[in-house]
């Protein structure tokens, strides 16, 4: 059975994975959306609503590949993931059939609204149609997270005669504390995607010397609403969500930051190497006392150690979760300096003739996906042994009639056809690109005023 497991969850994540690449690009852009719409409708200046477009293209191209890749996790709770499904069908369906059935149905009906009916809708009806598609863009990454925030931290459920868990409290379902900073937290992470995504491909127009009015409206909303973002993802969000993890997950905040023994004035690892054979961290760069402060706010605070709790409460992958959590810090610290130095660079008026910013940008774009996967893993890897954490052991939730051998066929069968789709998905992104917002055409009056003004 163990090995069943290990094969289980690694089907789920490459699934999860793969899939979250195009809903953090789309919950991203849905924002930029509304940004660029209301642009136009403020100005009147039709060089927003072509930028709206272009984006609405690549927005629908990564909503497409979302949902494809998305039904088959819904169908895994089922062939995988049995026990779970039955065990707990009774809670976290509440909020997988709501992200159906409300957010998706919103944003795809909107969707197509804002894609093909433009010209019916009339200036105001379509930036309606736009702010609709981010509300059930936003709608729908609540559900999925309120669903994992009830795994990391369950709460109004009871248990059932027969062992099965059930629904006691709706609200205290959806407005679960973990949530609201998960949710928080796990949005920011998708519109700097976007604003990552969006001022890379700004960078690109002016670096060849094309579409350069476009190139400059993306890299100024990137810019502006990336360092916003960036900042907030620090604090309060990632602060609190650390709170959080430190006040009911204690363990996993140990073996995120390698601290094997209890310390006070615990100090913050910045690098290193866990061993966790022999219960140390190699080669440690600490920043003294930090980690009791940024955790309680008092630098001689103590911080429990794993060696305070029993093996079996250990999570199984420490050095996953370790440098899964200090890649995701890491590269947040990254995206403060770049959006920062490329906001101070674009109030002084010089970020657009700046070539080394400008390349920057755009070799930065992979850097946010990885962030983003990065820190899923955190919290998934940080919840082990735990599937419900205090409720249910991953070993009970797997399908105890599907064999190691089945798994490891239907995963490499995804595998195959998730290459194939990507290939696809990078090929419909860079005919977009290469056509840029406004296909064939030459420089517009508006266009040449945008260029001028900035």
């Amino acid at each position: 059975m163990g090995q069943a497991v290990d094969v289980h969850r690694l089907h789920f994540a490459f699934t999860i994975t793969f899939h979250y690449i195009f809903p953090q690009l789309t919950m991203g852009l849905a924002l930029l959306l509304v940004y660029l719409k209301t642009k136009a409708l403020r100005t009147g200046d039709e060089h927003y609503n072509r930028a709206a477009r272009f984006w609405g293209r690549i927005f629908g191209i990564n909503f497409a590949l979302g949902v494809v890749t998305g039904i088959p996790m819904e169908f895994q709770f089922g062939t995988n993931w049995a026990a779970f499904s039955k065990a707990a069908g009774g809670v976290i369906g509440q909020t997988l059939a709501m992200e159906g059935v409300f957010s998706f149905f919103l944003e795809s009906s909107f969707l197509g609204l804002f894609l093909f009916g433009e010209k019916k809708l009339g200036r105001i009806g379509h930036w309606w149609a736009t702010f609709l598609v981010f509300l059930g863009s936003w709608l729908s990454g609540f559900f999925i997270v309120a669903t994992d925030a009830w795994m990391q931290h369950p709460t109004g459920y009871r248990l059932g005669a027969d062992g099965a868990i059930e629904l006691s409290n709706f609200w205290n379902l959806l407005l679960n504390k973990w949530a609201l900073w998960q949710y928080a937290h796990t949005m920011l992470g998708a519109v700097q995607t976007g604003c990552f995504v969006m001022a890379a491909v700004g960078a690109f127009y002016l670096l060849t010397k094309r579409d350069e009015a476009y190139g400059r409206t993306f890299v100024r909303a990137g810019v502006i609403v990336g360092i916003i973002a960036a900042l907030l993802q620090l604090f309060p969000t990632g602060d609190m969500q650390g709170k959080m993890v430190a006040n009911h997950q204690p363990q996993t905040l140990a073996a995120m930051e390698g601290l094997f023994e209890s310390q006070e004035g615990a100090p913050l690892v910045i690098l290193g190497q866990p061993d966790v054979e022999k219960r140390k961290l190699d080669n440690p760069l600490e920043a003294p006392k930090m980690l009791s402060f940024l955790t309680y706010r008092q630098w001689s605070a103590n911080v429990k150690g794993l060696s305070e709790f029993a093996r079996s409460e250990w999570p199984d992958q420490i050095p996953l979760l370790y440098y899964s959590y200090h890649v995701m810090v890491g590269l947040g610290t990254i995206f403060i300096a770049v959006m920062g130095l490329s906001a101070f660079l674009l109030w002084r008026g010089k970020l657009y003739d700046s070539r080394l910013m400008l390349w920057m940008l755009m070799l930065c774009v992979p850097l946010p996906y990885i962030a983003n996967t990065a820190g899923w893993m955190t919290a998934e890897l940080g919840r082990q042994p735990w599937l419900i954490y205090g409720l249910m052991r991953t070993a009970q939730g797997v399908s105890p009639r599907v064999a190691a051998g089945s798994a490891w066929f239907t995963l490499i069968g995804f595998m195959g056809l998730y290459t194939m789709l990507g290939i696809l998905w990078l090929f419909l992104l860079y005919r977009e690109i290469e056509l840029g917002p406004e296909p064939g055409a030459c420089l517009l009056g508006e266009d040449a005023a945008v260029l001028a003004a900035d």
